[in-house]
């Protein structure tokens, strides 16, 4: 299985269309076999074409941390899954995926240009998890 974390900074980034990159990691069975780095198009996450080759290389899984309604369902239309809310160190993240500690916020951007604040703990994330 593939799973994809816009990321910033080996960090998760606020923002799914805005982020620097994608890590993209392979997880077989309870273990992550390989991480790589998709570089970020430019512009809206829903206009781009990140979807489609995430798609390509086969994800199926986006955990994310501000997302907007037209990113999910384009994300949803090329067969991939979408867990908002999360944020943190991306390692940490997967993790806690791998272990069965991450619930979906059920919150979207509901601003295109929406930027909220997030509290960042230094080691830590939130995903609506418990510990």
């Amino acid at each position: 299985m593939k799973v994809a974390v816009p990321t910033r900074n080996n960090m998760v980034d606020e923002h799914f269309g805005h982020c620097e990159y994608y890590t993209v990691f392979t997880i077989e069975n309870t273990d992550v076999v390989k991480s790589e780095i998709l570089e970020s198009p430019q512009g809206c996450g829903c206009k781009s074409n990140i979807a489609s080759v995430l798609k390509e290389l086969g994800v199926e899984l986006m955990l994310a941390g501000n997302i907007g309604g037209g990113a999910i369902n384009v994300l949803n239309n090329n067969g991939i899954s979408v867990v908002r809310g999360c944020d943190g160190d991306v390692v940490s993240l997967i993790h806690d995926y791998i272990n069965g500690e991450l619930v979906d916020s059920g919150e979207s951007c509901k601003q295109h240009e929406h930027h909220g604040q997030q509290n960042h703990s230094e080691d830590g994330h939130q995903c609506g998890h418990g510990n």
